[in-house]
């Protein structure tokens, strides 16, 4: 089995440096990929669903034989922490379609990982567009009921299920519910999928007083960050079930 895992930020590419035996490689561009193990495909996908969609196939085209989305997750349930571990059981996409992930492996998974993490699983909902305030993902959690929400696990999970291959979710909360992102957050990405630093650069010359608030969001990154630090760690063990049962 070739595990395929699309990663949208570069700042959460650090996060598989602990998985064992990983060779990894320093600067890694915006679609490309590297065999991080002889067992693990690695891509940088950059943000949004379509840039996920195009990672998501060409690792199927190198060789993937079950994908996973890796990285951080805004949370949409209030009980939710910053570093929280969301294993999600389903994926909802822009439209509510609703679809699970590989039961085999999520309880594989979930077994491997045991009580090292706080661990919660439940829908992660998609989004086209980065979600800001807390009224906006209070709306969503009523609508959905769903525990989180990302930009490319739902569109990850569709490439998944088109090639009926085993489909994992993994990420770690960043930002909790009750939090209204900073603006420069909203203005950071290119066109791309990629954060810019002088966009965000620029946008607190204008607005100094989010300065702070992006200090906080900063913090809460971190902790999501040592969250999947540690499970990468468990990542061969993770990896390593047996899908003709599922």
């Amino acid at each position: 089995m070739i595990t395929g895992i699309i990663v949208a930020l570069s700042e959460e590419l650090s996060t598989l440096k602990t998985v064992p035996n990983g060779l990894w490689e320093r600067s890694m561009i915006r679609g490309k990929f590297i065999f991080l193990t002889d067992d693990i495909i690695l891509i940088y996908s950059g943000m949004g669903s379509e840039n996920a969609r195009k990672a998501a196939e060409l690792l199927v085209s190198k060789g993937a034989t079950q994908l996973m989305s890796w990285g951080c997750a805004a949370a949409l349930n209030p009980d939710l922490k910053m570093g929280d571990l969301i294993l999600a059981d389903s994926l909802l996409n822009s439209d509510g379609l609703e679809m699970p992930v590989n039961a085999t492996w999520h309880q594989h998974a979930k077994t491997v990982l045991g009580s090292e993490v706080a661990m919660y699983k439940g829908a992660v909902c998609a989004s086209n567009e980065i979600v800001s305030t807390a009224q906006a993902k209070q709306a969503l959690y009523a609508k959905t009921g769903a525990m989180a929400l990302d930009m490319e696990s739902s569109a990850i999970a569709q490439v998944a299920q088109y090639y009926a291959l085993p489909f994992l979710v993994i990420r770690a909360i960043a930002d909790p519910a009750t939090m209204d992102l900073p603006l420069a957050v909203s203005k950071a990405l290119n066109e791309n999928g990629e954060v810019q630093i002088t966009k965000i650069i620029t946008s607190l010359v204008f607005n100094p007083k989010e300065i702070p608030h992006l200090i906080q969001l900063g913090q809460y990154f971190q902790l999501a960050k040592k969250t999947l630090s540690n499970v990468a760690k468990k990542l061969p063990e993770i990896i390593a079930f047996n899908s003709t049962s599922a």
